[in-house]
């Protein structure tokens, strides 16, 4: 992701999470928290169509802890395989970032609402399980997911 792709982000954001609010200025401090964040955009003829934000937990650890913390994909693009591809292809960027830091990927989190079919998405992309359930936290009850030891 780049400064310049933050507005049809923000775009994106608005329709993919329409609970939330501030779409612009929450991507926006996202970006700007580089690298503990690390932010990406699917894009298709220049136009973004969906993004990813991995975040590191709790420091900057030679063994990190990412969290991938917002997963987007505009609604007429979903289920096309958008997300599958933007997991697929940051992860290995991401990677590369956390050895130019002296670290190495130990374990993902995801927490997604309890009814999210994209608990199938990190299953399947990232071998995440659910491991806790936290009732009513946002809108919903959320499921808390992790991926031991990635091999992607």
């Amino acid at each position: 992701m780049e400064a310049t792709d933050l507005d049809e982000a923000a775009k994106v954001h608005s329709l993919a999470f329409p609970r939330q609010a501030h779409s612009y200025e929450w991507l926006k401090c996202n970006f700007s928290a580089s690298p503990r964040f690390l932010c990406f955009v699917a894009e298709v003829s220049g136009n973004v169509i969906g993004y990813i934000m991995w975040m590191q937990k709790s420091g900057f650890r030679s063994e990190a802890v990412l969290e991938l913390e917002q997963l987007a994909v505009l609604p007429n693009r979903q289920g096309q395989g958008v997300g599958k591809q933007l997991i697929e292809s940051s992860l290995p960027l991401v990677k590369e970032q956390l050895v130019t830091h002296g670290s190495t990927l130990k374990h993902i989190l995801v927490t997604t609402r309890a009814d999210n079919a994209a608990q199938r998405l990190y299953k399947s992309t990232l071998g995440a399980e659910v491991e806790a359930t936290i009732r009513n936290l946002y809108s919903a009850d959320e499921v808390l997911m992790i991926a031991r030891n990635i091999n992607l």
